[in-house]
């Protein structure tokens, strides 16, 4: 549907035997953050059937939902912008309507999403049924995608992301916000490949249930052999601590890139030191999926 979308996304090798333990571990990444300039991470994946769905139900609004720094809410902007959908973005934090908007909603507000938003109390809400119809009834019809992308379609949409890494990694790692990316990864890899999850929000392990319940929509039942750490959220979504701060700095001196600090940071501190433990087998090949932007 967007032209020049870039897949499958680039592969490449990180030489970084101090960090990785002198185990014999090998490190990859892949560079989903290149599928395309516009829109960032590997939203894509998780898009493009719900807007082929859209447009299929005769909608030309996107309806969804995100934090203040939500990639997602920016990917639904470009996308919106690209392909001729009007688009909001309900917003969770009533206190920030009336602040400057951060880089992200700036870019999404830039992109033409009308920003909506809501008290906490209310977003927590945002998926009953009742507290929807009155959104939709006050910001006008629309096709609604839930927060972060996740629904059935998104997981189905990230399969290919697994089918891309197939019998080039052991253990694939990847930051988690909603699950569904890791719900439909998982599907897509080989039996004998693993998944790991890195939460970015505090207390993640609440996304075992949630990317069950996604696998259970997408496919009928569980798929693929994944597991969630969840030690690496530092602090929770979006915010950092001075020990990623040096990590995601020494990385980019070591590597050429800045990896963002809200998800990709979180997952790439968690595979360093899940090596440095001993926690992978000399000999194994990681690879670590990069779904949002660099900041450098």
């Amino acid at each position: 549907m967007i032209p020049d979308v870039r897949l499958p996304s680039p592969l490449v090798e990180l030489r970084d035997d101090q960090r990785l333990g002198g185990r014999g571990v090998r490190m990859l990444v892949k560079r989903d953050d290149l599928i395309h300039p516009d829109l960032p991470g590997n939203k894509w994946r998780k898009l493009h059937l719900n807007l082929r769905a859209a447009l299929d139900g005769g909608h030309r609004r996107l309806l969804t939902f995100g934090g203040a720094y939500s990639n997602h809410l920016r990917a639904t902007a470009a996308a919106g912008r690209l392909l001729g959908f009007a688009t909001t973005g309900v917003v969770r934090g009533d206190e920030l309507a009336g602040r400057p908007l951060n880089p992200s909603l700036a870019r999404a507000a830039a992109d033409g999403m009308r920003l909506h938003f809501v008290d906490r109390a209310t977003y927590r809400r945002k998926d009953e049924p009742e507290v929807l119809a009155a959104l939709l009834d006050r910001l006008g019809p629309a096709y609604v995608v839930p927060e972060g992308g996740s629904n059935a379609l998104a997981a189905r949409g990230c399969v290919s992301l697994g089918e891309e890494l197939r019998g080039r990694a052991d253990v694939v790692g990847v930051a988690c916000g909603t699950g569904g990316t890791l719900a439909g990864l998982a599907a897509g890899l080989d039996p004998g490949q693993r998944a790991i999850g890195f939460p970015v929000l505090k207390g993640g392990g609440f996304l075992t249930g949630e990317i069950r319940r996604l696998q259970e929509a997408a496919f009928g039942g569980p798929r693929g052999h994944w597991l969630l750490d969840d030690r690496f959220h530092h602090g929770g979504y979006a915010r950092t601590t001075p020990e990623l701060r040096a990590f995601a700095e020494d990385f980019g001196a070591r590597h050429g890139f800045v990896p963002d600090p809200v998800y990709v940071s979180k997952m790439l501190h968690g595979l360093f030191s899940l090596a440095q433990e001993g926690f992978f087998a000399p000999g194994t090949t990681v690879a670590a999926v990069v779904t949002g932007g660099p900041t450098g």
